[in-house]
């Protein structure tokens, strides 16, 4: 019989303070440990919970300098990778997340389903209505891109950041790597699946009040397409040529090459024509075509045997030793 497991949220905080103690006090008794990270917070957010929050569960961890999101997250992950907790949820202290639902993200990892949950907003198509038009748009867009980029095409709602982890396969994270700001939840998700861990989605709904949100999109849409594409290439070389090689280690190249050939070629020929007034002859056009159909289609081929590799087995299950039955 298992045990049930031991459950730790982490709440990053920075400018929470009007939030940050009502989180606290919906955080349900399935939870044994509360690790509230003062990310340098210039409104003193930890020193709030320390004098007014009466809960034995909450540890008030300091920065000394703001490390962003992503280094709050992964000091409250050490913390309790430290102290043995099974599993570990992320919570803002903003309000925006319900700490009610904390059951529905540990679920499956206590049931073996899966080694990383993460909320979705998309679930309910009613109720996103109530979600910025503009952040609708720029969550769509980054799926799209996180899904080429992570190889988890089942996932959406990349930069939700309600999540929850186990413990084993927050203890093979590098941590010195991970992105440490905004793109922290994209970057989590490039490294689990180089773990080859099972991520999947928990529906939830979004509370959007009086917080304020520091991101801002102008400012990081070069930084997301830069670090988009870096991990595309990364995970690719990674998976289909470091780790292991298959017939879509060929398709991928192969269909770059022949559709640049093809482009390559067939531009030339048509300016070509276009400057001297004489018709490319059809044989012509066929020979510039053929490599544009072949490439399209070794690259869709990629993408198809890509999709249908999303891990399937959890990581924190493969770690554990077999048993054997006599």
């Amino acid at each position: 019989m298992n045990t049930c497991p031991q459950i730790a949220v982490v709440i990053p905080s920075y400018k929470v303070c009007s939030h940050v103690l009502d989180v606290i006090s919906q955080i349900g008794p399935e939870v044994s440990r509360i690790y509230v990270v003062d990310d340098c917070c210039p409104e003193g957010s930890g020193k709030l919970v320390e004098n007014q929050c009466q809960d034995p569960r909450v540890r008030v961890i300091y920065h000394a300098e703001n490390q962003g999101v992503g280094g709050a997250v992964m000091t409250g992950y050490q913390a309790a990778l430290d102290e043995e907790i099974d599993i570990i949820v992320k919570v803002d202290g903003d309000g925006q997340m319900d700490p009610s639902l904390i059951p529905n993200f540990v679920a499956p990892i206590a049931e073996g389903d899966a080694d990383y949950t993460k909320g979705n907003r998309f679930f309910d198509l009613e109720k996103i209505r109530a979600m910025p038009k503009m952040r609708l748009f720029g969550n769509a867009t980054l799926s799209f891109m996180t899904k080429l980029s992570s190889g988890y095409w089942d996932l959406f709602d990349p930069t939700n950041g309600y999540t929850a982890i186990h413990k084993d396969v927050a203890r093979h994270l590098p941590f010195h790597k991970i992105s440490r700001r905004y793109f922290f939840e994209t970057d989590m998700l490039f490294r689990l699946n180089i773990l080859r861990a099972v991520a999947v989605d928990i529906p939830m709904d979004a509370k959007y009040g009086d917080e304020i949100s520091n991101l801002k999109i102008s400012k990081i849409a070069g930084e997301f397409f830069f670090k988009h594409v870096r991990n595309f290439w990364k995970r690719i070389f990674y998976n289909y040529y470091l780790r292991d090689m298959s017939l879509a280690s060929i398709e991928l190249p192969l269909g770059i090459v022949m559709l640049l050939v093809g482009l390559v070629f067939g531009v030339c020929k048509w300016t070509h024509s276009l400057h001297s007034g004489i018709p490319t002859p059809a044989g012509t056009v066929m020979f510039s075509a053929l490599p544009v159909i072949l490439g399209t289609q070794f690259i869709l081929a990629f993408i198809g045997y890509d999709i249908s590799s999303v891990p399937k087995r959890p990581f924190h299950l493969r770690k554990r030793p077999r048993q054997n039955n006599t």
